[in-house]
């Protein structure tokens, strides 16, 4: 049974229920993972690594279908969200502003909100009314490391 949004009280029990844990935010030396700038935090693009391994390669619409583009996207915001919980010491403090999915993609390929969607999904599930979010899904021609699947996102304290 997949836990309703409102089930457990605490954001770090929320991901748990769904079976998953933040991972670890591994530093740069090349730019920060986050900047915060007045009251929001800037969380540098995420790509799905998951023990650092990539997850996936390849173009949406080629080499990648729908349902692994969604779960890449997923484990993105995953990795993003352990970025936002660190700039700000605690998941359960995190509020999304906005998402920037970006799909390398056929230009024929057309799907990469549904893509996103899998993304929206997590945060919403993971921090309820804190993951409702403003969101851009972009088709681009080619990703870092032939991922198929980048995340950037902007947050703020709740």
């Amino acid at each position: 049974m997949t836990p309703t949004r409102h089930q457990t009280d605490s954001a770090v029990r929320r991901l748990e229920a769904l079976g998953l844990e933040l991972p670890p935010v591994r530093p740069s030396s090349k730019y920060d993972n986050h900047r915060r700038v007045d009251s929001s935090i800037h969380v540098a693009g995420q790509l799905p690594f998951k023990d650092d391994e990539l997850l996936g390669q390849g173009v949406l619409g080629r080499d990648v279908d729908l349902d692994t583009g969604r779960e890449l996207a997923r484990h993105a915001a995953l990795n993003a969200l352990a970025v936002a919980a660190e700039a700000l010491g605690d998941l359960d403090r995190v509020r999304i502003v906005q998402m920037l999915v970006f799909v390398a993609s056929t230009p024929e390929f057309g799907l990469q909100s549904k893509v996103a969607d899998a993304a929206s999904d997590l945060l919403l599930d993971v921090l309820q009314e804190n993951g409702r979010h403003a969101r851009t899904a972009i088709g681009v021609a080619s990703l870092p490391l032939n991922t198929p699947v980048e995340i950037q996102m902007i947050c703020t304290a709740a």
